[in-house]
């Protein structure tokens, strides 16, 4: 026995039938437009909320390829009916009872994993290739446990114009099921709905009911093995859920218990109403038209709709992108602007390099004779270098190991601030996670890295002192101090540039860099002296922000590789408002697009 609250296609909403009205053309070419933003809008950063909307993109996207766009390039094509519903409902019984043979399994053990089974006419195959509906499932003619495969079943028993689709379950355990089932469901012009008398009330299949009501979506429900005495009470109950759910033109069908043969078939009469329904709608063109657009239309509003919390969301990832670069900026600026000061403000002068230094120059009676008297400061300081070259090495060593401590602590200064700025966000803390090694740390490779800076500006400097000296390699005092004394020197002049230390400590810095002045001038001359030094402190500078530029790119690139593009979240936008655009222009009476948004 058959039973049904109605047996007529449902009635589209007002203003739906002005679907009919839409330049297809354009409409398709604005939701191909729609697509592509929506793959550009993309949501890399862990935001609250962000997985949320990752899902309600990737599923915007799906129903955009699966269904909307290739339903619109072939409006004419077979009316597509998606059978789901709750586990053991009974669907692929009912689509073999309505099909009139057995082409789909039912499966014994639960989770079922099969692919899902696409039965038409003949007919009608060329209309189900892979270029158009579900391009992503891979077609084939047999029976397969691959849920990324359809299979096509043609049959005579289908009339032309209608498919038949038997889903996965919407609450089933596995998962991939799961989200196979709400994929065909959302790639579906009718959803024919099949519940029992025992799970008609279970939330999940409610869930998507909801969404099909939201969705303006064609539904019909059907009551599977229901015993006689329940229909009057369970048919009633179930009407009034889904009249209180925006679903009360939804034809209700009621397929009562009975035995299944061999071929796991019901009797024909059990069917016969929902099979007579389905018939009509293929039989008659203006019906299956109004079935698809209602659901087409549907779509293209929820599309819209949902497309603009995920460009909100786009613009929000490109904000947080860009303060989470400026946290990394600040603490790798300030590393820079601390070690370039100490290189210039007397820090470096004391310690080794200080004590290296004094040996090289005799400065302990150079400084008392600076503090009585300058006259004849040159000619002591040639007497007291004259013969000391493994003291200028001893300096150098001592300036590249200086130089080498002050560039770490100030990186592992610069790692711990950019770290802990990051660690107080999500999308931070999220990128940190996922980083190889520990960003709260300088790079293992930076000591290495610094080495060879320090050893090629120690090459530079003595390059330029010996371009500076080319004609006064001759020179008594140009041969006395040697290209290394003279080199020496100009680092000592550099890192007091500023002077910026004080006390005891200033007096020394200061003496020092004085003697080494003074030490230069007397084989190249005042300006000379101005010019090297400024030379070799911008070389410093150069090559202390580029080692650093690297250790900042351990963090700048994890941002850099999300490829956040800042024109998505408008881009999107404009590509949802056009399409909305279309729509409004297809309603009765509409002469302004913007009256409505």
């Amino acid at each position: 026995m058959t039973h049904g609250t109605s047996s007529t296609p449902p009635h589209p909403p007002h203003g739906t039938s002005a679907a009919a009205s839409v330049d297809e053309t354009r409409m398709v070419t604005a939701l191909v437009r729609l697509r592509q933003a929506l793959v550009g809008a993309e949501l890399p950063l862990d935001l609250p909320g962000t997985d949320e909307l990752r899902t309600q993109r990737a599923a915007v996207i799906d129903q955009l390829e699966d269904y909307v766009i290739p339903r619109l390039m072939t409006l004419d094509a077979p009316l597509l009916a998606v059978v789901g519903g709750s586990t053991g409902a009974g669907k692929s019984t009912l689509v073999n009872s309505l099909v009139g043979e057995r082409v789909t399994t039912s499966g014994v053990l639960r989770p079922t994993t099969r692919s899902p089974v696409l039965v038409h006419h003949p007919d009608d195959a060329h209309w189900f290739g892979q270029d158009r509906l579900l391009p992503d499932l891979v077609r084939v003619q047999h029976t397969t446990d691959d849920p990324d495969s359809l299979q096509l079943v043609a049959s005579t028993a289908i009339p032309p114009g209608l498919a038949i689709l038997d889903a996965p379950d919407v609450d089933s355990v596995e998962e991939r099921n799961r989200l196979l089932a709400a994929q065909l469901l959302a790639a579906a012009d009718l959803w024919l709905f099949v519940t029992s008398a025992a799970r008609y009330a279970d939330q999940v299949p409610w869930g998507f009911l909801k969404q099909a009501a939201e969705r303006s979506t064609s539904v019909a429900i059907v009551l599977d093995r229901t015993p006689d005495e329940a229909i009057q009470t369970v048919s009633t109950h179930l009407a009034r859920m889904l009249a209180s759910r925006g679903l009360k033109d939804s034809p209700l069908f009621v397929v009562t218990e009975g035995e299944v043969d061999g071929d796991g078939l019901l009797a024909a009469h059990h069917v016969a109403e929902v099979r007579a329904w389905l018939d009509s709608l293929a039989r008659d063109p203006d019906a299956r038209d109004a079935v698809v657009r209602q659901t087409v239309d549907g779509a293209v509003r929820t599309i819209t709709h949902r497309a603009y919390p995920v460009a909100d969301a786009c613009a929000a990832q490109t904000v947080i992108a860009v303060r989470l670069k400026a946290d990394v900026d600040a603490a790798y600026d300030v590393a820079i602007a601390d070690v370039v000061a100490a290189t210039a403000d007397g820090t470096l002068l004391r310690g080794e390099v200080l004590a290296r230094w004094q040996e090289f120059v005799g400065t302990g009676e150079l400084l008392r004779s600076l503090e009585t008297r300058v006259g004849g400061l040159r000619d002591r300081l040639v007497n007291a270098i004259k013969g000391k070259p493994q003291q200028a090495e001893r300096v150098t060593v001592a300036v590249e190991s200086g130089l080498e401590t002050l560039v770490l602590e100030h990186a592992e200064a610069a790692a711990e601030r950019a770290h802990a700025a990051w660690s107080q966000q999500p999308a931070g803390a999220g990128l940190l996670e996922s980083a190889p090694g520990d960003l709260g740390r300088a790079s293992r490779e930076l000591r290495r890295h610094t080495e060879r800076m320090v050893r090629e500006w120690q090459s530079d400097v003595l390059e330029m002192v010996r371009a500076e000296g080319a004609d006064k390699r001759t020179t008594a005092r140009f041969l006395a101090f040697g290209v290394n004394g003279l080199s020496v020197a100009l680092m000592v002049v550099v890192f007091a540039h500023t002077a910026g230390v004080t006390g005891a400590e200033a007096g020394v810095a200061g003496g020092s860099a004085v003697l080494g002045q003074k030490l230069l001038e007397a084989v190249f001359g005042d300006q000379a002296v101005r010019t090297l030094a400024d030379r070799a402190r911008r070389s410093l500078e150069q090559r202390i922000t580029a080692l650093l530029a690297d250790e900042r790119a351990r963090y700048l690139s994890r941002i850099d590789a999300l490829a956040l593009r800042p024109d998505a979240a408008e881009a999107l936008r404009d590509a949802a408002r056009r399409v909305d655009d279309l729509r409004y222009q297809a309603k009765p009476g509409r002469t302004t697009p913007g009256d409505t948004l």
